[in-house]
């Protein structure tokens, strides 16, 4: 059963929605589910080095007071799935293409699951900067990755035409928010939906498979 995961690295409610979703798979170990991990660009604009967070709150919600009642908001979400979000540690606000070119590059070796927890944890948890190759080739020697054949990979740019190329053809879908779930290529739903909610679906597509 194939599974598109759709989701940026920079969207907290991406981390709580894949937590969910893997949590319901592991509920129904019969199921075996292939995940395919389909980038969407939040903030496609933003330059190579990233922005501030100071600048990128006030040109998103217009200042630290709102974006600080929305993080409030999801960290207590967040603690039910045993995510502790830690917005405060966050200095800056990056580019995701590199960590979604990782992302491609780990499912190529059948590793990507394991490297997109490490990447929304250091992000969300230690404040780390995920546009950086230094802290991407890091992370990718302890998702199980070569570090330096991933750094390798990061710097020769390739991927960036097929995350683009993805997430070009994610907003032809009619896909305009993050996380969005497609089971079996016919069957979606978007948010960061509870488990049980996902379970329905993944029923649904099961039984018109």
């Amino acid at each position: 059963m194939a599974i598109e995961i759709v989701f940026d690295l920079v969207c907290p409610w991406c981390f709580l929605g894949t937590r969910r979703l893997l949590r319901m798979l592991r509920a129904r170990p019969e199921v075996l589910a292939e995940l395919q991990w389909r980038p969407f660009l939040l903030n496609p604009d933003i330059a190579p080095e990233g922005v501030s967070r100071q600048d990128y709150l006030v040109r998103k919600f217009g200042g630290e007071d709102r974006a600080r009642r929305l993080h409030a908001a999801i960290a207590e979400v967040g603690r039910a799935e045993g995510i502790h979000f830690r917005f405060d540690r966050i200095r800056r606000i990056p580019c995701s293409l590199d960590a979604h070119r990782l992302v491609r590059f780990a499912q190529q070796h059948g590793l990507a699951e394991p490297l997109v927890d490490l990447l929304f944890e250091a992000y969300f948890l230690e404040g780390a900067d995920i546009g950086s190759i230094d802290v991407l080739s890091e992370l990718a020697g302890a998702a199980g990755l070569d570090p330096r054949g991933a750094r390798m990979f990061l710097l020769s740019r390739a991927e960036a035409e097929a995350v683009h190329a993805d997430n070009l053809r994610a907003h032809r879908l009619g896909i305009n928010g993050v996380p969005c779930f497609v089971i079996d290529g016919r069957h979606a739903i978007a948010g960061a939906q509870e488990p049980e909610v996902l379970e329905r679906l993944l029923d649904v597509a099961i039984l018109s498979a």
